[in-house]
């Protein structure tokens, strides 16, 4: 247990048996990344404000096509239930083809895959998606700054400016 979550919970595992990793001096850099500027590690804020975005707009697409009504439930629910799934659209779609939503456009940061491939492709980003929904998974980061989401597809999220 100690091996699982000591490389991403400091201060676990450092009186096991194997040795300690030693901590990066930036987060990416045990990938090859840059610590700064374009290629780098994007932090947890403009991830948080890229969702946000894409939230957002998932909602204001949605009232184009779906009333919404504040003072009936059923009606919120349906509205609701359209956002999300114009929301999971928004998401995979341009992730699988473009490696960013509009949120992540916005903010300059994307989806990189780690073993150097263009496209980030359907599976990934669909996984991606499913896991955010859960919570946690987005939350919970390593030394190198990648949550779950990255760590499960083999991705990143980097700086694009």
């Amino acid at each position: 247990m100690a091996r699982w979550t000591g490389e991403w919970l400091p201060g676990v595992g450092e009186g096991s048996a194997a040795a300690p990793r030693e901590a990066p001096r930036w987060r990416g850099e045990s990938l090859g990344l840059p610590e700064s500027g374009p290629g780098a590690i994007a932090g947890g804020g403009p991830r948080f404000l890229a969702l946000l975005v894409d939230l957002v707009l998932a909602s204001l697409i949605t009232t184009l096509f779906v009333r919404y009504d504040l003072q009936n439930a059923a009606a919120m629910q349906t509205f609701n239930l359209w956002a999300g799934a114009v929301w999971a659209v928004l998401t995979v779609v341009p992730v699988t083809f473009f490696g960013f939503t509009p949120g992540m456009a916005a903010l300059g940061i994307r989806v990189a895959r780690l073993d150097g491939a263009t496209m980030v492709g359907a599976w990934r980003a669909l996984v991606r998606m499913a896991l955010t929904v859960l919570l946690l998974p987005p939350l919970v980061r390593n030394l190198d700054g990648r949550n779950w989401l990255d760590r499960v597809t083999n991705t990143v999220v980097i700086r694009m400016r």
